[in-house]
C-alpha cells in the first residue's frame, strides 16, 4: 500500500512540474479551463483509489451513504483518511468499526448546527372563514 501512495505521489509531482515549472507563455483561457479540469479529474481518481485501497466494503457503502446524505461531512471525512493513509497511521483496511469511531471523531470536529422553528400564533389565530361563524 506503502508502494501505492509513493507512485501515486510521484505521478502528482511530475504532474505539477510539466504544469507550472514547463510552461511556457500564456495560453488559451479555454486550455487553461481544459488543465485545470483534467487536473481535478485526475485528483478525483486519485482519491478515489486511495479510498478504495484503504475502505473495505462495508466502509465503502457507509461513506457513499453519507456522501449522499451530508456532502460536506463526507468531503472532510474522505480528506482526513486521505491524511491518515498518507501519513501511515493505517494499517491494513479500514472496516466498518472503525469508520464509526472516526465518523464520531470527525462529527466532534464540526460545528453543530441546531435549527429552530418559530411558529408565530397571531397569524395562526387570524382566519378569515372563522369570521361568518358567529356562533350560531
Amino acid at each position: 500500500m506503502a508502494d501505492d501512495l509513493d507512485a501515486i505521489r510521484a505521478q502528482r509531482m511530475a504532474q505539477l512540474q510539466s504544469q507550472y515549472g514547463g510552461g511556457g507563455g500564456g495560453g488559451n483561457a479555454a486550455e487553461k479551463q481544459k488543465a485545470q479540469e483534467d487536473q481535478m479529474r485526475q485528483q478525483e481518481e486519485m482519491k478515489h483509489a486511495i479510498l478504495s485501497q484503504v475502505l473495505d466494503q462495508q466502509a465503502r457503502a457507509r461513506l457513499n451513504t453519507l456522501k449522499i446524505s451530508k456532502p460536506e461531512k463526507a468531503a472532510v471525512f474522505e480528506n482526513m483518511v486521505l491524511r491518515m493513509a498518507q501519513t501511515g497511521q493505517l494499517r491494513g483496511k479500514l472496516d466498518d468499526a472503525q469508520f464509526v469511531s472516526i465518523l464520531e471523531s470527525v462529527n466532534a470536529q464540526m460545528p453543530q448546527s441546531k435549527s429552530t422553528v418559530k411558529y408565530d400564533r397571531r397569524r395562526a389565530a387570524i382566519d378569515s372563514d372563522d369570521d361568518d361563524d358567529y356562533g350560531c
